[in-house]
């Protein structure tokens, strides 16, 4: 089994909360953690997408009472919308009774109805974790490029050969488009979600023009967001906000969206060996999502992401701001031998950064003219991110 880096900060939160939401995307490896997690504190486990356990909480207050000294394990929790006030009455009158913390796991592989009615109901008794797909740390250094060009979904990650990961990826696509989104009460054709996932995939990482993608659908800009906003919802895409200052600079104001799973990406656009991804237009802003994904899966608590772009291209790809005050500028180059642009320099004249960075494709780590630090993704994931707030 993978060890989840998740597994932690679950346990920690389970100590000080008396819920815990684990959010991520279907076949992220949630319920492989909470099988874990329910072994190794002696919880129950329920899936509310069998009628067999949802029968067994008919009488809800009844049933959490019988175990109300278990963590109880909820999967899929979003299915029972009704299910959350009543978890506040119970949290409330455990509290009451002095116990205030690791009661209930809950499950949601959409984050959309999941943090509306858990922020309704449960705000101040509830602490939420986002699972991603597995990161270079939980797989190996050897196995970067097979994770890039299949992507952290373990199925797909794990199956025996590529032919086989890359029609895993094409059902998990369709299941999306004709079950879950359908299952969201959205009412969207699944061949125009298709049409619209591939063409985001083919402006992964750059400025949206989101007019043209809406005469291309032939749909309004405000149809447009909302698709936007429904994929970031779901997890599966990740928007990167542009870093705003009072630097006196005109400063793009649109974000960036990146697809966060780089096998998912890689499907959408027909890309299904190594061979056909390093010959691919997309190989490099498909490497700095990949790259982006890491460190968002890892990111210390609080740290804050952006992307810095002026008006007149002067352009960084990552700037991370940490709770201490501290800010590194990150470039993000797939070649083992990476020059920096003169745009990168001047970026780093206004922001003043204290690290400036270099993840490359390599794997040793050294230094370059002007305090620019060069490292490899696995090594600064390791070294380098999980020390940054200490």
């Amino acid at each position: 089994m993978i060890k989840r880096n998740k597994l932690q900060i679950i346990l920690e939160y389970l100590q000080q909360f008396p819920a815990v939401a684990l959010l991520g995307p279907r076949q992220v490896g949630k319920t492989t953690l909470a099988f874990q997690l329910a072994e190794e504190l002696g919880g129950i486990y329920l899936d509310l997408e069998s009628p067999t356990d949802q029968a067994k909480l008919e009488d809800v207050e009844h049933y959490l009472k019988k175990h109300q000294n278990r963590l109880v394990i909820l999967d899929e929790v979003q299915r029972m919308p009704g299910l959350f006030q009543i978890l506040r009455v119970v949290i409330d009158k455990a509290k009451r009774q002095g116990k205030t913390a690791g009661q209930f796991l809950l499950l949601g592989s959409a984050s959309i109805d999941l943090l509306q009615q858990s922020g309704e109901s449960l705000a101040g008794r509830i602490a939420f974790v986002e699972l991603s797909p597995l990161n270079i740390l939980e797989t190996t250094a050897s196995n970067l490029d097979k994770l890039w060009l299949r992507g952290g979904f373990p199925d797909s990650f794990l199956a025996k050969t590529e032919t086989m990961s890359f029609r895993w990826r094409e059902q998990f696509i369709r299941t999306y488009l004709e079950r879950d989104i359908p299952e969201l009460g959205l009412r969207i054709p699944a061949s125009r979600m298709r049409r619209f996932w591939t063409m985001l995939a083919h402006h992964h990482g750059q400025l949206l023009n989101q007019a043209q993608l809406a005469r291309a659908l032939e749909v309004d800009g405000k149809t447009i967001g909302r698709y936007l906003d429904l994929l970031v919802d779901l997890l599966l895409v990740y928007r990167l906000q542009p870093w705003h200052s009072n630097t006196g600079k005109r400063m793009v104001k649109s974000p960036k969206y990146f697809l966060r799973d780089a096998g998912i990406l890689h499907t959408l656009l027909g890309i299904n060996n190594h061979e056909s991804l390093l010959g691919h237009p997309i190989a490099g802003m498909s490497w700095e999502g990949f790259v982006l994904e890491n460190i968002v899966s890892l990111l210390p608590e609080g740290c804050q992401l952006y992307f810095y772009r002026t008006a007149t291209g002067v352009e960084i790809d990552l700037l991370l701001c940490f709770n201490n005050g501290k800010k590194w500028v990150v470039e993000i180059k797939r070649s083992t031998s990476a020059k920096l642009q003169k745009g990168f320099h001047l970026a780093c004249e206004n922001l003043k950064p204290d690290r400036k960075i270099l993840i490359y494709g390599g794997e040793e780590s050294f230094r370059q003219s002007g305090g620019i630090e060069v490292i490899g993704l696995k090594t600064f994931l390791e070294k380098e991110l999980n020390l940054a707030n200490r």
